[in-house]
């Protein structure tokens, strides 16, 4: 037989395998999709931290009210200089900071984005508020200042943009580091290993068919993501550099099913490779940005974050899926989750056992 006829007969089999399943089926493909659904149907609004804002020039609106009462506002908000205008809308789009603020004449303009409704809202009553402040100053006279809010996207940007590559991410997660560290105790543990040792298939065969259905699958779950998405009830909308999700996508299961195959390869049992795939899937979907904005969290969890491949993976498909950056904005995740793919297969290798015992 062969090569490619091993690859076709393994990777059908594997597929076989895993449409058969009907838990895996549920948490791999429906289970994520239900809670795309009610996120994407239900925005709660929720309390919010400090914002940061960014100041365009000189705001003499807003450097007198900080002026008068900076211990108020600054329990709310803190304000930094701005490089450059240019600099400071991209900041706001990619959500490194809540907002930018520059006045033009008695003209106060606020610049948000929809990343996080919480925290944009929160910076459009506070500049409202600075701006009534300073009319009621000129009590007497009719207003001098109006204030003027700017969505530094299009404007048919919605919650499910944001919604749609987090919950995503966290399913392909799932999907890989499951479905690899079960197939390997599984296969072990049932002595096939052991008989593919023995056959004619190349043991690369093996696992590239292991890898060619994975990344199947997340194409699937992506195509019906982004479908369930684009219905007229939620409204995703693609644009841009969108298309780079796909790459992006195919590195983020590299990685995840090099931590999967790590797990496999060192665990004994089925309930084992199970335990320690929860421990880490779980935290990670949390702590990556799946189920909220990190900017939410305290600076420790932020920090923590950046060890886990999932938020390179989610930041990456924002940034192309929902902000609207190019192609450029994700190839420091590719190379990211590229590299934990690699250290995740070397460390499988060495752990790799044929046999149970």
């Amino acid at each position: 037989m062969s090569t490619y006829e091993s690859f076709k007969s393994l990777s059908r089999a594997m597929y076989l395998g895993f449409q058969r399943d009907r838990a895996a089926l549920f948490f791999t493909v429906l289970f994520p999709l239900m809670f795309l659904v009610i996120f994407g149907g239900v925005f709660n609004e929720q309390t919010t931290s400090k914002v940061d804002v960014l100041k365009i020039g000189q705001v003499p609106v807003l450097e007198q009210a900080v002026a008068q009462g900076g211990g108020e506002l600054g329990k709310v908000m803190t304000v930094a200089e701005a490089s450059g205008r240019a600099d400071a809308l991209q900041q706001v789009e990619k959500g490194d900071v809540d907002g930018a603020v520059e006045q033009r004449g008695g003209r106060l303009i606020v610049h948000y984005s929809a990343a996080d409704q919480v925290k944009s809202g929160t910076v459009r009553g506070l500049m409202n508020s600075v701006v009534q402040a300073a009319n009621q100053a000129d009590s007497g006279r009719p207003p001098a200042y109006s204030l003027a809010a700017q969505r530094v996207e299009d404007d048919s940007l919605k919650a499910i943009q944001f919604f749609t590559p987090g919950l995503l991410g966290w399913a392909l997660a799932s999907a890989a580091v499951f479905g690899a560290s079960q197939t390997l105790v599984t296969w072990r543990t049932k002595g096939i290993l052991r008989r593919l040792r023995l056959s004619p298939a190349p043991i690369p065969t093996v696992f590239a068919a292991r890898v060619a259905v994975s990344v199947a699958i997340a194409l699937a779950q992506f195509a019906l993501f982004v479908l369930v998405a684009r219905l007229p009830m939620f409204g995703l909308q693609l644009e841009g550099a969108w298309w780079m999700a796909i790459p992006l996508l195919v590195a983020g299961v590299l990685s995840f099913l090099s931590i999967g195959m790590l797990i496999g390869a060192w665990a004994r049992t089925q309930e084992t490779a199970n335990a320690v795939t929860q421990l880490i899937v779980l935290p990670m979907a949390f702590l990556g940005g799946s189920f909220f904005p990190l900017e939410e969290t305290p600076g420790w969890m932020q920090t923590v974050s950046y060890i886990f491949p999932l938020r390179y993976l989610n930041e990456g498909m924002l940034n192309v899926m929902s902000r609207g950056l190019g192609p450029g904005s994700v190839l420091a995740e590719m190379g990211i989750l590229l590299g934990v793919a690699a250290a995740g297969a070397l460390l499988a290798l060495r752990l790799f056992r044929w046999d149970a015992a």
